[in-house]
């Protein structure tokens, strides 16, 4: 009579419920390899938001993009960033390592009270969006005036 044992690996058991997890909610799932573990995020560009006294100003590093592959709106005082990078592999190249993400992404921001969600520009050069949001003129500091009687 032979017997075979099976090794429990109970981190196996919760990476499965986690990949089911994140497929439920749409995210992408994590990758385990033998040599080393990898996660596969959903890619977002990284931003700076700047605040001055006449404005915001959201930076937003999008790399090998073009003006046509973004798309920048406000809707209910929120500021969509959207847009995709597409992967440029070519067959007769392998590649050792892929750190970086491609596909669609999304970026939302709430814009503050003090913001003109109708003063809103978008310029893009050398990779880098930039959004700026004027600040409504109630909403400006303003210089009072001391009168001498």
């Amino acid at each position: 009579m032979t017997t075979n044992l099976t090794r429990w690996n109970p981190f196996k058991e919760m990476e499965e419920l986690s990949n089911r997890l994140s497929s439920f909610w749409g995210l992408s799932p994590v990758r385990a390899y033998e040599k080393e573990n990898m996660t596969e995020a959903n890619w977002a560009p990284l931003v700076d938001i700047i605040e001055n006294d006449d404005e915001y100003l959201i930076k937003a590093d999008l790399p090998e993009l073009t003006k046509k592959n973004i798309k920048v709106r406000v809707d209910n005082r929120i500021l969509y960033i959207s847009g995709e990078r597409k992967s440029k592999k070519k067959e007769n190249e392998r590649y050792h390592r892929t750190e970086r993400f491609y596909g669609s992404f999304v970026r939302s921001f709430s814009l503050p009270d003090d913001a003109n969600h109708e003063a809103v520009s978008a310029n893009f050069k050398d990779g880098v969006l930039k959004v700026q949001v004027r600040k409504s003129e109630e909403a400006k500091p303003k210089q009072i005036e001391i009168k001498v009687s």
